[in-house]
């Protein structure tokens, strides 16, 4: 095992097959992103004014890092050991941004103070829970802003990617080519109003690889459930796409037929919102671990 570092100075904005690596790691090593915060560390006060930055500079993602053993038709889990965010954090509003973009407010950005295990938001002490907004390995082809997602991963904003908790993804080009950043100290399942409390920080990880099987979609992994991450134009369609998959995972496992499946579906498949205002919606299916593990969604 050995211990990888990656500085945030090796940052990408676009997933595509032909990234190239900046570090290389094999299975069971470790691996230290440095990350930026979603703003490309542009904003360093609340004056600034959100038409005056870089919006080609945002949502960047550390990396990519090249995974020896990793080959297409494989998967690569990667175990998120610890996150660690700076202070302070950045949350930002805009017109035409966020669930209630269309209706008529002003721009702002707003600095919180990260004390102890809080973010401080206008006095009221909110809970952190660090969690990384961005992770992906390479797409099979095409290229894909880090501000989306698709079923290379990308900004998924998953609240519940925190430290213990691993994610399983479908490899798609040798190496896998992986890449993250868009630390949250807090987030809110749906990202309501575009961001969360936005950090710069670390990411601990350590990697491995499944041979010769994969997901069609990315998947989360908590102590209690797994969650197919779907992304959708829409919220109907990462719905559909997260149902259909979790019926099918149920009916390959139990040698169900499709109509018993998808009533165990409804039992046991929890549907919940990822984020709500990126190009691409997210939503993750949850199955309790009482009823699968991690192979009945590699095939």
């Amino acid at each position: 095992m050995a211990l990888k570092r990656i500085s945030k100075n090796h940052i990408i904005y676009k997933f595509t097959p032909a990234m190239r690596p900046v570090e290389k790691a094999h299975v069971g090593d470790i691996v230290v992103f440095e990350t930026k915060d979603c703003f490309g560390e542009q904003i360093r006060d609340e004056n600034v004014k959100l038409n005056e930055i870089d919006w080609n500079k945002v949502n960047p993602a550390t990396g990519p890092l090249f995974v020896e053993e990793a080959e297409p038709g494989d998967t690569l889990k990667v175990e998120i050991l610890s996150i660690r965010v700076n202070n302070p954090a950045i949350m930002a509003v805009a017109p035409g941004a966020g669930v209630l973009g269309n209706l008529k407010y002003d721009s702002k950005v707003k600095i919180v103070n990260v004390e102890k295990d809080f973010v401080i938001f206008s006095g009221l002490k909110v809970k952190m829970k660090p969690m990384i907004g961005v992770i992906g390995v390479a797409p099979k082809e095409g290229e894909y802003p880090t501000g989306t997602s698709d079923v290379h991963g990308g900004n998924m904003d998953i609240a519940e990617l925190t430290a213990g908790t691993s994610i399983y993804f479908p490899v798609f080009v040798k190496g896998a080519l992986l890449a993250l950043g868009d630390l949250h100290a807090v987030q809110a399942d749906g990202e309501i109003c575009v961001t969360g409390a936005e950090a710069s920080g670390e990411v601990v990880v350590r990697v491995d690889v499944i041979k010769d099987v994969q997901p069609k979609y990315p998947v989360l992994e908590t102590s209690n459930y797994y969650a197919i991450i779907a992304p959708g134009k829409d919220l109907d369609e990462a719905v559909y796409k997260a149902t259909m998959e979790a019926v099918n995972v149920l009916k390959r496992k139990y040698s169900l037929s499709f109509e018993e499946a998808y009533m165990l579906a409804s039992l046991i498949v929890n549907l919940r919102i990822n984020q709500v205002v990126d190009p691409r919606k997210g939503v993750r299916a949850e199955i309790s671990k009482e009823y699968v593990s991690i192979e009945d969604f590699l095939s």
